[in-house]
């Protein structure tokens, strides 16, 4: 057993957390492409033939949570140092390392705006934030894909409209604030031809979310979109009243220039419904598709991409709401959870929202965000999860699934894998059926009710 509670305190107290890690674990010949100074650790079973995936050991529950599950399964892994204090000590080094892993990967989000201690030991916000936007970059991420209930969001990355570079971020005398733009076009060609590639592979509708008449930025990417579905068999509903391609084609044959000469190839048979849309109409039509269960995939910049999928993660509930609401006006006492569920809708709260980043080279890194984790975290520490029975202690199933995607996704066609790795869910779901059990109570059960692979 792995003394989780010591190693939490260790982490909020600012101990050598690193040491108390490292004591844990293997270090590996494995190293990123490129880092050869890394830091990375091995453990679980490498003895038989199953590609381990790579984790990122980051902050709070997402540090205990993963070491929990990674001891109780015992699956083959590689894991970088990554929580915050790490993260700043290395000037951000550990995000290149963990970013350019030869290996299917699992990056935790949290701690955005923490403190942590600089070289003269005052606390300071730590570098980089997250981390997130560093990472990206450095990893080559040009997407990130969410599936939610019948709606995927292909979400292009960088393609920030605000900035990522302080040298460049000022507010003039007059209090405007100025940052450069920050919209890769390669790698929104690049989301582009994997969006098409599902609408094409699904039959799904797909939904394009640009601003092609108010962001110059968007322009160009809805004119991308435009110049990769030409030659197609793709039937576009809803068009663009310019052609966004004709309009800018002069910049955006710069970008297509710098794409490899067979980045077309085999795109002439795809084909498929596009819809092309402003993008704030998308947020009404996705209610509409999920209300409607209608299999749809959205292309968005990154920032559009990060408010679409917050409505899906958020909308369920007051549907639901909703729907006891009328229930309730027509004299009827029901479960409205019960009846969504039977009604065939799938979407949750969101919290079970997958991602997977995709990289322009190596496999790609599954991610989720824990934003409550720290104060979640807190609770543990104190002695009380619960809060006097006002709160119930975390639910580290994320953690499974999660790890459970990203083997399938670096193990294609092991049945065996796949097999065990949805037994031990079902073993999850029975420990954890009823009133759940506090994290290391958790911990215990599931430590002795699942055989290690």
């Amino acid at each position: 057993m792995i003394d989780l509670l010591s190693i939490a305190r260790t982490e909020a107290d600012g101990g050598d957390l690193f040491k108390v890690i490292s004591n844990m674990f293997d270090k590996t010949d494995v190293k990123p492409n490129g880092y050869p100074e890394a830091i990375v650790w091995k453990g679980g079973n490498h003895d038989r033939d199953i590609n381990p995936v790579t984790h990122s050991l980051t902050d709070a529950y997402a540090l205990i949570g993963t070491l929990a599950a990674i001891d109780i399964m015992g699956l083959p892994f590689y894991a970088v140092p990554m929580w915050s204090q790490y993260r700043h000590d290395t000037k951000l080094a550990c995000l290149s390392w963990f970013g350019n892993m030869p290996s299917t990967s699992i990056k935790w989000s949290t701690a955005g705006d923490a403190y942590v201690n600089d070289e003269s030991g005052n606390r300071v916000v730590v570098l980089g934030k997250s981390g997130n936007a560093p990472l990206r970059t450095q990893a080559g991420v040009y997407c990130n894909v969410r599936p939610y209930g019948p709606i995927t969001v292909v979400r292009s990355m960088p393609c920030l409209p605000y900035s990522q570079d302080k040298s460049k971020f000022t507010v003039n005398e007059n209090g405007i604030v100025h940052s450069e733009m920050n919209t890769p076009g390669i790698q929104m060609a690049y989301s582009n031809r994997l969006f098409l590639k599902m609408v094409h592979e699904t039959g799904s509708i797909g939904r394009v979310a640009m601003k092609p008449t108010q962001a110059m930025e968007d322009g160009i990417n809805a004119g991308l979109h435009s110049w990769m579905i030409k030659g197609t068999k793709f039937e576009v509903g809803r068009k663009y009243a310019v052609d966004p391609y004709e309009e800018h084609k002069e910049i955006i044959d710069k970008i297509t220039a710098l794409l490899p000469e067979d980045f077309k190839n085999g795109m002439e048979s795809w084909g498929g419904r596009i819809e092309q849309h402003i993008s704030d109409t998308n947020y009404g039509l996705l209610i509409w598709d999920l209300i409607e269960k209608q299999n749809t995939i959205v292309l968005a910049t990154d920032l559009d991409g990060d408010r679409l999928t917050d409505l899906l993660a958020d909308i369920s509930d007051p549907l639901r709401a909703f729907g006891n609401s009328i229930a309730k006006h027509l004299g009827h006492n029901i479960n409205m959870s019960e009846i969504w569920s039977e009604m065939g809708y799938v979407t949750g709260n969101g919290r079970d929202m997958t991602s997977v980043m995709y990289r322009m080279d190596g496999p790609p890194i599954h991610e989720q965000t824990l934003g409550s984790a720290d104060a979640m975290l807190l609770r543990l520490l104190d002695g009380d999860e619960s809060m006097g029975g006002t709160k119930r202690p975390y639910d580290p199933r994320i953690h499974f699934v999660l790890i459970r995607d990203a083997y399938m996704d670096a193990n294609p066609g092991n049945t065996e894998l796949a097999n065990w790795l949805d037994n031990c869910l079902k073993i999850f779901d029975e420990v954890y059926s009823g009133e759940r059990p506090g994290f290391l109570d958790g911990y215990k059960s599931l430590k002795s009710a699942i055989k290690p692979w």
